[in-house]
């Protein structure tokens, strides 16, 4: 769909520079999703592999970063293969709904509600990233929390138009629960893509 060098603005690694593969194809459907001219895959013209690559190597990045829509309901194996061969380190933003393909890095799983996840994914997931939406969502968390491997990071992260709302819940349960960290969407207070 599209492709950017930027800031990762969420996560572990926010802050990190970062170059952004953002594929089309969703199927997932989440109704606070900012990107849902992504979801139909056949909207958006085909790259090549070595294309995405030497745009990715012409911007100086050491981190690429491939998302979405869902990427894991594509192939990867290909992509991943020739971004490793750039010595790119390979990370990956999911909803978890496919088993996943390539060689990644780093897996930041994101569970939703609208699709289940697939049980592979869990053991594969470096990040746990969980959109808090409504009070709900700390006990559905806590569901993935117990799944996903023990050095599994766990961050909440409040939904963009509830952010006001739920960022005062996440801190009290942050505290309450210190094994968790907050995630903010800061490319969004910086105005960046």
């Amino acid at each position: 769909m599209e492709d950017f060098y930027t800031i990762q603005g969420e996560g572990f690694y926010q802050g990190h520079a970062a170059y952004f593969i953002r594929l089309g194809g969703c199927d997932v459907g989440c109704v606070w999703c900012d990107v849902k001219e992504s979801w139909d895959a056949s909207a958006h013209p085909l790259i090549a592999i070595d294309e995405m690559a030497r745009r990715v190597k012409d911007a100086g990045a050491k981190i690429v970063v491939v998302t979405g829509g869902e990427p894991a309901m594509h192939d990867l194996s290909s992509l991943t293969q020739r971004l490793k061969a750039e010595g790119l380190r390979t990370h990956i933003e999911t909803s978890g709904v496919y088993p996943l393909t390539g060689h990644w890095d780093w897996v930041c799983f994101s569970p939703k509600k609208f699709k289940t996840p697939h049980p592979s994914v869990y053991e594969e997931a470096d990040e746990l990233k969980i959109i808090v939406y409504n009070k709900s969502d700390f006990a559905w968390a806590e569901e993935f929390a117990a799944v996903v491997k023990p050095e599994c990071q766990l961050f909440l992260q409040p939904e963009w138009s509830k952010e006001k709302e739920m960022i005062p819940l996440i801190i009290d349960y942050v505290k309450a629960n210190p094994r968790w960290q907050v995630s903010l969407q800061v490319h969004k207070y910086m105005n960046i893509p």
